[in-house]
């Protein structure tokens, strides 16, 4: 393993990822969005992997290079918009149960016919 990678691999804050790779960063930036900055970090070095036999320099500098990527994705942005997270994927958020479901999980919980609620 590289001097760069073991170095990252000590990390857990945003702003040791950044300060490390020398991206200069907004904190304001970082604070609302630096799960999602890490998560498509993340993604690109999944998407594009670096390659285990280049110099440091070169490794040190695709490495700064995908994280400035990151960064950038967030500053005209919202993480709503970017969807990195599953949460963000569906739908926006939101789910959709229907009705019948509900009622069958009631029923199945209280053992009786729920008051108020109509069959169909």
């Amino acid at each position: 393993m590289s001097q760069t990678l073991d170095t990252l691999h000590t990390f857990s804050a945003a702003e040791e990822f950044l300060n490390f790779l020398n991206v200069d960063f907004n904190p304001q930036v970082v604070h609302v969005n630096r799960l999602h900055i890490l998560k498509r970090f993340h993604q690109y070095l999944q998407q594009e992997p670096i390659p285990a036999d280049l110099p440091e320099e070169m490794e040190y500098a695709a490495y700064q290079l995908k994280l400035k990527k990151a960064y950038q994705d967030f500053i005209g942005s919202t993480p709503l918009s970017e969807k990195v997270f599953k949460v963000f994927q569906d739908a926006q958020g939101l789910k959709t149960i229907p009705l019948e479901n509900l009622r069958t999980s009631l029923k199945s919980k209280h053992g009786r016919k729920l008051s108020g609620m109509q069959q169909t």
